[in-house]
C-alpha cells in the first residue's frame, strides 16, 4: 500500500505489540508518506495510540510490552536508532497539553538545552522561532518570563506544539491534539497542522471524524477483533476514504453506525 507522488518517511511491516499475553496490534502494515497529515481513527480501543507510539518507541517505556516487525524511518529500522535522537526528530504531542511549570521561555528552551545548546542568544532565535512557527509569538512575545501554567488551554497546547519544535523534528505525532480544547482553540491547531506539514511529517489520532476529513490528507481506519487486537481495516487518500471506503466497516464508522 504506498503513495501516489510522495516520498515515504515511515514503512511499517507486520508490526505487532503485545502487553504481556495480549496482542494489542495485530499484523499492520502501512506507509507513511513524507509532509502529509495521516489521520488514525477507529473505536476507543482499538490500538490507536499504541500505533502512534510505536514511531518514537514510547512503549518501551510500558512494563512488559514487546513489540514485533518492523518501523522503518527513511531506510533505518527505528530499533537499531539511538532513543534520543529517535525522539528528537519524531516529537509528541499529548491530549492534554502539558507545559512544564517554567515560563514560557524555559519550556520552549528546555529541549535546546538538553541537547547542549549553552549560548543565550541562541536560545533566544530558537525560542522566537519555535513560538512563530506554532502561531503563538505574537501573543506571548512580551510576556516570556510569565509562567506558561497561565495560559489558556489552547495557548497552552500551541506551546507544547513550540516546544517539540525547538529541537528540529521531522515528525510530529499527535494523539487527540484538540479533545480538551474549545472549538476556536481547535480550528487553531487544525490551520497550525496545515502550516507544519510543509516542513513536517504529521500523524494525529483523532475521534472527531470531521477533524479527520478537514485536517488530513490520509487516513487509516482501525478495528479491533474478536480477541480486542487492534488491526487495520482500511488505509488512503482521506477524500478516497471517506467518499468512497472500499470496506463495509469503514463506511459503517464513518457515518456513525458503530464505534
Amino acid at each position: 500500500m504506498s503513495s501516489e507522488n510522495n516520498r515515504l518517511k515511515f514503512k511499517i511491516e507486520n508490526l505487532e505489540v503485545f502487553y504481556d499475553d495480549f496482542r494489542a496490534l495485530k499484523g499492520i502494515s502501512l506507509d507513511i508518506p513524507e509532509n502529509v497529515v495521516t489521520s488514525i481513527i477507529g473505536p476507543s480501543g482499538c490500538g490507536k495510540s499504541t500505533f502512534l507510539r510505536a514511531f518514537n518507541r514510547m512503549n518501551d517505556l510500558i512494563p512488559n510490552v514487546s513489540t514485533r516487525g518492523s518501523v522503518i524511518k527513511g531506510s533505518e529500522d527505528i530499533r537499531k536508532t539511538d532513543i534520543v535522537d529517535l525522539r528528537k526528530s519524531v516529537g509528541m504531542i499529548f491530549q492534554r497539553p502539558n507545559p512544564f511549570p517554567k515560563s514560557i521561555f524555559d519550556n520552549v528552551a528546555y529541549g535546546p538545552r538538553a541537547h547542549g545548546q549553552k549560548s543565550m542568544a541562541a536560545l533566544e532565535e530558537i525560542v522566537e522561532q519555535s513560538l512563530t512557527h506554532a502561531a503563538l509569538w505574537d501573543e506571548v512575545k512580551d510576556t516570556l518570563n510569565k509562567s506558561a501554567l497561565a495560559l489558556s488551554g489552547g495557548q497552552q497546547q500551541r506551546l507544547c506544539i513550540a516546544r517539540a519544535l525547538a529541537v528540529s523534528p521531522d515528525v510530529l505525532l499527535m494523539d487527540e491534539p484538540a479533545s480538551a480544547l474549545d472549538p476556536i482553540a481547535t480550528l487553531r491547531i487544525e490551520d497550525l497542522i496545515q502550516e507544519l506539514k510543509k516542513e513536517l511529517t504529521i500523524i494525529i489520532v483523532t475521534h472527531n471524524m470531521q477533524q479527520a476529513a478537514r485536517a488530513s490528507d490520509y487516513t487509516a481506519f482501525f478495528n479491533m477483533d474478536e480477541d480486542r487486537a487492534g488491526y487495520l481495516v482500511e488505509w488512503g487518500q482521506t477524500s478516497k476514504v471517506f467518499t468512497f471506503p472500499e470496506k463495509k466497516l469503514t463506511e459503517d464508522y464513518i457515518s456513525g453506525r458503530f464505534g
